[in-house]
């Protein structure tokens, strides 16, 4: 091209849970059974969805409204039953309808964030963090995201000195982001965190974004402690859907909801900002919003949530009962979402380790991906070519820590535990060639 027309933000765009996939396929190509392990789709791992939740969803689809655009912020009905939800938690920020917009899922919601904040604002987030957050802080300005740690060896826990250190001696960062329930490591953040994390917004102005998709799935002795019950008078943004909790995440159905845009002219003009941008789309998905205030407004709901924050709970103690044992990693009791993160210790990796190849193809060409990248790749692509098993390198999520993630969605009991376990004697083989 006469002109470059490749956004210098480009060659941040990096998303290993999909990107694994292009290799599993290859090496599927070369005769090897894959296993997937890799992606948050919980009806893609089989989980059937609740048929009370059809039903409603039946109902709505013989609806001709369902069929139409709607305002571009969203369903009114649907907004006005999600700002009352959030106005009746205790102590918590109270919103309005016009304080909540909805996108075509939370993918396009952070995408739409971050684009649309100043390139040259930066938005402190963790490490490890989802790829789709740090990929879009740095697609934006063409960098490196900023992050503060977390640290596996204190169950994940960040060091909020660290975090006040940071923002202290960089004046360009304008938020601090996280998920909560997080998504890779599986952990909830503790209250006094959350308090830290505003206190610290409060202090040095900032505002908070916080992808709360996984909000209502903890477990392991924790409990929902919402954004809107912390921020206070700090101005906030909270990310949040159905895929997960119904779940269905093909109806693409996702919304943001601003605390205290008011507080703050330039904060109030950004989310002013992202109305506009959506407003050139003209609307999210009317189908799956319509559907909101019947499903979370069941009696049936509460129960749901209850049931499937304790079949998560067994899947994740299941998990830690295994990868705990395992010589070389370093593991955490998850306590939310459906994710569990291990790291491996210092000092295990070295050259020439390797598993057994199903076959000398698959291992020419698993020999040529191992060249110069990460340990934890090298282990993951070396169970893609002897197992099958699809599984995330955790230094895909945007860290330098070696370790893997896998999710706690496969739903057959005896399976999920051959699964856990056959990754579990890899990484002792692994380690021990």
């Amino acid at each position: 091209m006469r002109t470059n027309i490749v956004h210098e933000g480009a060659g941040f765009l990096e998303y290993e849970i999909r990107q694994i996939v292009e290799h599993a396929n290859r090496m599927r190509g070369m005769g090897q059974k894959i296993t997937w392990e890799n992606i948050g789709d919980p009806i893609a791992m089989k989980e059937e969805v609740a048929p009370w939740i059809k039903e409603i969803v039946r109902d709505i689809v013989s609806q001709n409204a369902s069929w139409g655009y709607c305002q571009t912020r969203g369903v009114q009905e649907t907004r006005d039953f999600l700002a009352d939800r959030v106005n009746a938690r205790e102590g918590g920020v109270q919103i309005s309808p016009d304080d909540i917009i909805f996108f075509n899922g939370t993918a396009d919601a952070i995408d739409k964030v971050y684009e649309l904040t100043h390139r040259n604002a930066r938005i402190l987030l963790p490490a490890p963090i989802y790829s789709t957050h740090s990929s879009n802080e740095s697609k934006r300005g063409g960098y490196d995201p900023l992050h503060f740690r977390l640290d596996p060896k204190n169950n994940w826990l960040p060091d909020m000195e660290e975090v006040r250190r940071i923002v202290h001696y960089n004046p360009s960062i304008a938020g601090i982001g996280f998920v909560n329930p997080d998504n890779p490591t599986g952990i909830v953040y503790p209250r006094e965190i959350l308090e830290e994390f505003a206190e610290i917004a409060r202090q040095y102005d900032l505002f908070l974004l916080v992808d709360e998709i996984y909000s209502h799935i903890c477990y392991n002795g924790a409990e929902p402690f919402h954004l809107s019950q912390y921020a206070h008078d700090v101005p906030a943004i909270s990310m949040r859907g159905i895929s997960k909790e119904y779940p269905w995440p093909g109806a693409r159905c996702a919304w943001i909801e601003v605390m205290n845009k008011n507080k703050d002219p330039n904060f109030s003009a950004f989310i002013d900002s992202i109305l506009a941008s959506k407003m050139l789309e003209v609307c999210a998905t009317t189908l799956p919003q319509i559907s909101i205030p019947r499903v979370f407004g069941s009696p049936k709901y509460p129960e749901h949530l209850k049931t499937r924050a304790a079949i998560f709970e067994k899947r994740a103690n299941q998990a830690y009962d295994i990868f705990s044992k395992v010589p070389g990693l370093i593991c955490h009791r998850p306590q939310g979402a459906f994710y569990m993160s291990v790291v491996f210790e210092d000092g295990v990796f070295h050259p020439g380790q390797k598993l057994q190849a199903a076959n000398p193809q698959l291992r020419e060409y698993v020999d040529a991906l191992c060249q110069n990248v990460p340990g934890d790749k090298q282990f993951v692509y070396n169970l893609l070519a002897s197992k099958g098993i699809c599984i995330v390198p955790l230094t895909g999520f945007a860290t330098d820590l070696c370790g893997f993630r896998v999710t706690m969605l496969n739903t057959d009991d005896t399976v999920r535990n051959t699964l856990f376990q056959e990754i579990a004697d890899s990484v002792t083989e692994f380690l021990n060639s």
